[in-house]
């Protein structure tokens, strides 16, 4: 069993210790307002990414807990489920959205009014949250999810504002990378039979590492170009061994599996 990272914490657990560092989160990570800080010198980041162009990914989302998002609709975000704490009435999250530049003039900045965890999620598995907004966000495109396994395999881009290293700051501007699918059997020998293959999907340059998501990427998009050419999400960012790292790909929920659970909760938000 295998060291690796909740991409939302600042520091490495086993994954017997997720349920923990669910219940620990409040205390480990910084204030909201230390989680949104940022570098203000630009450089490579979503390890080995470069910087995002402004509107190139209109639906990217930034949590203030410190972690990443997709607008699913207008006034919800699809995120991962070790980002929050629990289902119910939330109105302590801040999503910002509609900017590469964290600190832009233009950013649209909205309050949750409500929060809905994957019902059974215990640290393994069942990643993903849906994350209301106390007002829908017009202008900006949402990013739909897939609803098989089509698109589960091929080159996929990843994107957020995390550390550019493990346990490196979080960064001021939106960055981007590509990285390839990793089978389920070569991605659970590398976790030593600690992938769960029917929830879980695996990206990385499984030899050389190098590109990865990392700390403060949790629950940013996985996403690719569908049969139409238009973005879908195929991943949420989940857990990984450290960032970047040789032998260990990163680890996401699989949308797929989740998409029908997705869909009936988002609707139940009346989303």
């Amino acid at each position: 069993m295998q060291t690796h990272v909740l991409k939302w914490l600042l520091t490495a657990w086993k994954r017997p210790m997720a349920v923990l560092a669910v219940v620990l989160a409040a205390f480990i990570l910084p204030a909201p307002a230390h989680a949104q800080s940022a570098d203000p010198t630009p450089g490579p980041a979503v390890v080995g990414g470069t910087r995002a162009a402004q509107g190139e990914f209109p639906f990217m989302v930034r949590l203030s807990m410190g972690c990443g998002g997709a607008l699913y609709s207008s006034d919800l975000v699809l995120t991962a489920a070790h980002c929050v704490d629990g289902t119910g009435s939330n109105t302590g999250i801040t999503a910002t959205l509609g900017v590469v530049d964290l600190q832009s003039s233009s950013a649209i900045k909205v309050k949750s009014n409500y929060v809905y965890q994957a019902p059974g999620y215990d640290g393994y598995g069942k990643d993903w949250a849906l994350i209301r907004l106390s007002q829908k966000v017009t202008g900006l495109a949402t990013l739909p999810i897939a609803h098989s396994t089509a698109y589960d395999s091929g080159t996929f881009t990843i994107s957020g504002w995390g550390s550019t290293y493990e346990n490196g700051p979080q960064q001021r501007y939106l960055q981007k990378a590509t990285v390839p699918y990793v089978d389920d059997a070569t991605c659970n020998d590398a976790y030593s039979g600690d992938l769960i293959p029917s929830d879980e999907i695996c990206a990385g340059y499984l030899s050389t590492g190098g590109v990865d998501t990392c700390q403060g990427d949790s629950g940013g998009p996985m996403f690719r170009k569908d049969g139409n050419g238009a973005w879908i999400e195929v991943g949420i960012v989940s857990w990984g061994n450290g960032c970047a790292e040789p032998g260990y790909p990163g680890v996401y929920s699989q949308v797929s599996t989740f998409a029908s659970a997705i869909d009936a909760a988002a609707s139940s938000l009346g989303g």
